[in-house]
């Protein structure tokens, strides 16, 4: 079984080092999660043949750091993995998208919008096999003033994500609550969680909106943080299913040359989420050894924060199909352009 560990020093450094004053940094595996690539990383790629797809006799998988690939972790040391998984690491989204529509690699735990705007690149030769990741969004507070979304009127409120799922997913919850985001509430746009961060510790802002693993870390480090509002359960309450952040998304070729591969590695990784959510420290000490989040006494932190899913069949696609409505009416070009068809979803 084979890792590819492209992640710089830099990159793993983010979410453990001083989060003062570090805006220059590289950002953090939680926003690698949260923030997908842009569509362009899908615009240019040519899709493969489908004899490019070599069958082999475990599956090519690609991860990214963070919580998306977090539940992946405990396939790696099973007795039969290395006939389950080829498992390959890489740094960023925009990384594994040619390879994926190359057919270099079966496939890939992704943001949930890149998985849409993969199919639509690949005129539906992919599929989303499960949802592995719920929302990592959370809204947190130096102070006692917030406790709904309500008392977010008139408030200052400092993100990350302008453009992108986060922001969609903020403005949505506002909506629906009676808040107009554009004069209820003054929200400013960072270019990463410790920019963000560093208003707060400043005093320039009290109030952000982070996601994990970065928010464990932020308030092991910043005295009177708290959580405020956990944005699945606000998302909840207004869309009426849950909030995704991360899918794993095949390619339909690879499932088609061998359907009992990928039942078996389906069942395979169903075993590996149970465990990362019940042995957090052995969890924890896998996804440091991986490289998907810098520290493990930070991941076992985190895991519990993470939502770390199995999600497939009616509820993949209800919790999908509300997000990614949501992702299109504020910009089409967020899912792909076009809604994905029924047979985006693996049907199993």
């Amino acid at each position: 079984m084979k890792l590819k560990r492209i992640l710089s020093a830099v990159a793993a450094f983010a979410l453990c080092a001083s989060l003062a004053g570090c805006g220059a940094s590289a950002s953090s595996a939680a926003e690698s999660a949260a923030e997908p690539a842009s569509s362009e990383a899908v615009s240019t790629v040519e899709e493969a043949s489908p004899e490019t797809s070599a069958e082999s006799a475990a599956l090519r998988v690609a991860g990214l750091k963070g919580p998306t690939t977090m539940g992946l972790v405990n396939m790696l040391t099973a007795n039969d993995a290395a006939d389950t998984i080829d498992f390959n690491m890489y740094g960023a989204a925009d990384e594994v998208v040619p390879l994926l529509v190359k057919g270099d690699i079966d496939a890939a735990a992704v943001p949930a919008n890149l998985a849409a705007t993969l199919y639509q690149k690949t005129n539906g030769s992919v599929e989303v096999a499960c949802v592995n990741t719920l929302g990592v969004l959370y809204i947190v507070e130096n102070g006692e003033t917030v406790n709904s979304v309500a008392d977010l009127k008139g408030q200052t409120l400092v993100t990350t994500g302008k453009g992108t799922t986060p922001e969609y997913v903020l403005r949505y919850v506002l909506s629906k609550n009676g808040l107009d985001p554009d004069t209820d509430v003054t929200i400013e746009y960072c270019s990463e969680a410790t920019e963000a961060l560093s208003k707060v510790q400043a005093g320039e802002a009290t109030i952000a909106m982070l996601p994990q693993p970065f928010v464990t870390s932020a308030l092991a480090q910043v005295e009177g943080l708290r959580v405020a509002l956990d944005m699945n359960e606000e998302w909840q309450k207004v869309a009426g299913s849950k909030l995704v952040t991360g899918v794993l998304v095949v390619r339909k070729d690879a499932v088609d040359a061998d359907p009992a591969r990928f039942a078996a590695f389906m069942d395979a990784y169903q075993a590996s989420v149970d465990a990362a959510n019940t042995d957090l420290e052995g969890t924890a000490a896998l996804c440091e050894e991986y490289g998907i989040v810098a520290k493990a006494a930070l991941a076992q932190k985190a895991l519990p924060q993470c939502n770390i899913v199995f999600e497939t069949g009616d509820q993949m696609k209800t919790d999908l199909t509300t997000y990614y409505q949501v992702l299109f009416d504020a910009d089409p070009t967020s899912v792909g352009g076009t809604m994905p068809a029924d047979d985006f979803y693996y049907a199993g």
